[in-house]
């Protein structure tokens, strides 16, 4: 059995698409991130060194994002994934959903999203 930590809705203004104008003006793009962790001995201690520090997550997450352009944003989401796994041994999965609300597609949409899903066992 494993607990989750979710981050939701961290927004983070970058420059990534393939369009001229996408990586020349950017546009804002929102991260959801899930981990899979047994957080039960940091909760029973009260010791935040034993489970995921959310704002160090948060703030990897959101480097990663405003850092360098990419062409796809499913490079983006696979390397918070692949980051954010080998920053913190004690996951055991981490889902990252990385939102483009105004991917340049000329029709009515709520949303583009891509999910990159990595794990310890590789499921």
């Amino acid at each position: 059995m494993a607990d989750r930590i979710e981050l939701k809705g961290l927004t983070v203004h970058a420059n990534h698409g393939v369009l001229p104008h996408e990586t020349a003006h950017g546009q804002t793009f929102t991260i959801d991130i899930t981990c899979w962790l047994d957080f039960a001995q940091a909760a029973a201690d009260d010791d935040l060194t034993q489970t995921i520090n959310y704002a160090e997550l948060a703030q990897l997450a959101h480097d990663i994002a405003a850092g360098t352009t990419r062409q796809l944003i499913e490079t983006v989401a696979t390397q918070i994934a692949d980051e954010a796994l080998q920053t913190y041994p004690q996951l055991h999965a981490v889902e990252v959903t990385l939102h483009k609300p105004h991917a340049p597609i000329p029709l009515v949409f709520q949303d583009v999203a891509v999910v990159a899903r990595r794990s310890r066992k590789r499921l």
